[in-house]
């Protein structure tokens, strides 16, 4: 049964690692893997408690998705409405040297809020306008590509991956930005500065394309409204780790308070400006438009991880790195390298179950205690784990959503990532975790 468990994953990754050469979307694999996975440990387990199970892993599943449905429709509401025009207007350079410093520190604070895949749809397509220049445009959006990775590990909402520790407890939001927030500085400054170095310092020629998504642009008829939902998404989404400290409830409860709000006053603001006819501008219309792509995605990749978890195959494999390693900076580090191959959703899915947290009275009671604290709720394990797995994903450009996204728009080659960029990754990735280590053993965060 085991091996057949592992074929079935190994199979399936080399499939979604392969989708854009094979022309076959990772959704339909990831829910595929996941049938096949809990078919054969049905079969072959005989527990007679195995729907127990699936019940309980698909509870933990559908907080994070119902999660991400509801920021997703935050998002994309905002983006309808033409909010982030105003900093896409706001972006103000002297030459093209400082407008990539601008940029690179524009996505990171902003995949903060959001999450690196908009903010890079964001900053990439905002490029077209501000650069006419192809070749530049491929190392400007890398330069996106590397921030929005980086911004989304420090922050609770992030990343899908940060997401997911957040909401289970195995970090909280305020030791998570105090931790990492001035390691993933270090992660994009140090490529910044290689990349910078490779763009003269000469005067911005703007571009004109805009770039409309929809016929009637609010942005030009009534900025009002366009800032006054922008200010109220970006506050609601800022209100869920509030909410989830004063309540102790889940996020996807606090994202979907959030989410109810923003309707109702999204039918105000329809009803009263006469928008029918004109924009999509209700969030029943906008919801059909999330990527539910995604969503599914990671609906399956999660419940076919937890058929792993429930076959014992995970603590198996977490015994052996830390029998063979035994060192939180060597393991993290290889999952981060792992995560620019496969995609980091799996990845710190499966940590999660590999290592679970423990408290304080497994820690006495440990025969290594010092190794078994990083394993506490907070601990450096997960620090690392949050940081590696988000930065990690930049070595590659397949190796986060961000780069895909990146890759699609501005048609970036593999090779000429590979060749150009992924060195500079690496430094930032490197330095970030060198940074981590100063931070724990010299100021003792």
């Amino acid at each position: 049964m085991i091996a057949a468990l592992i074929v079935i994953f190994v199979v399936g990754y080399i499939f979604i690692a392969g989708e854009h050469v094979l022309s076959v979307n990772k959704a339909s694999i990831a829910i595929i893997m996941c049938g096949l996975l809990w078919a054969v440990y049905a079969v072959c387990a005989h527990d007679m408690e195995i729907s127990e199970e699936m019940v309980t892993a698909l509870g933990d599943t559908c907080e994070i998705v119902v999660f991400l449905i509801g920021a997703m429709t935050i998002v994309e509401l905002i983006d309808r409405y033409g909010g982030f025009r105003f900093i896409v207007d706001n972006i103000k350079a002297s030459n093209k040297r400082s407008l990539m410093w601008m940029l690179a520190f524009i996505s990171f604070f902003m995949s903060a809020i959001l999450d690196n895949m908009t903010t890079t749809i964001i900053m990439v397509m905002m490029l077209r306008k501000l650069l006419a220049d192809r070749k530049e445009r491929w190392l400007f959006a890398c330069v996106i590509v590397l921030s929005a990775n980086a911004g989304g590990a420090w922050s609770p909402i992030g990343d899908i991956t940060t997401i997911m520790l957040w909401m289970k407890n195995y970090v909280t939001s305020v030791d998570l930005i105090i931790n990492l927030l001035l390691p993933s500085i270090v992660s994009v400054i140090v490529p910044v500065l290689f990349a910078s170095s490779m763009i003269k310092p000469t005067p911005l020629t703007p571009v004109v394309d805009p770039g409309y998504r929809t016929g009637y642009d609010l942005y030009v008829n009534n900025k009002n409204v366009s800032l006054l939902i922008l200010i109220c998404g970006i506050a609601g989404l800022l209100f869920v780790p509030v909410f989830k400290a004063l309540t102790h409830l889940a996020p996807y409860i606090g994202i979907l308070l959030s989410l109810g709000i923003l309707w109702v006053l999204t039918e105000i603001v329809v009803n009263k400006y006469h928008l029918d006819g004109k924009m999509d501008g209700r969030i029943s219309g906008i919801i059909h438009h999330i990527d539910m792509d995604t969503i599914i995605f990671f609906l399956g990749i999660l419940m076919a991880v937890a058929a792993l978890g429930q076959a014992g195959i995970l603590s198996s494999l977490a015994t052996w790195l830390n029998i063979t390693f035994h060192n939180p900076y060597i393991i993290n580090g290889i999952i981060g390298i792992l995560s620019s191959i496969v995609d980091n959703v799996p990845l710190v899915a499966a940590c999660m179950d590999m290592y679970p947290v423990v408290d304080q009275t497994v820690v006495e009671a440990s025969l290594d205690p010092v190794y078994t604290s990083y394993f506490l709720q907070d601990g450096l394990f997960w620090h690392l784990l949050t940081f590696c797995a988000g930065v990690g994903g930049s070595l590659l450009i397949i190796g986060s959503a961000a780069g895909v996204v990146a890759m699609g728009i501005e048609k970036i080659p593999f090779g000429w990532y590979l060749k150009r960029i992924t060195l500079m990754a690496l430094s930032g990735y490197l330095a970030g975790i060198a940074f981590i280590w100063l931070e724990t053993f010299f100021l003792e965060i």
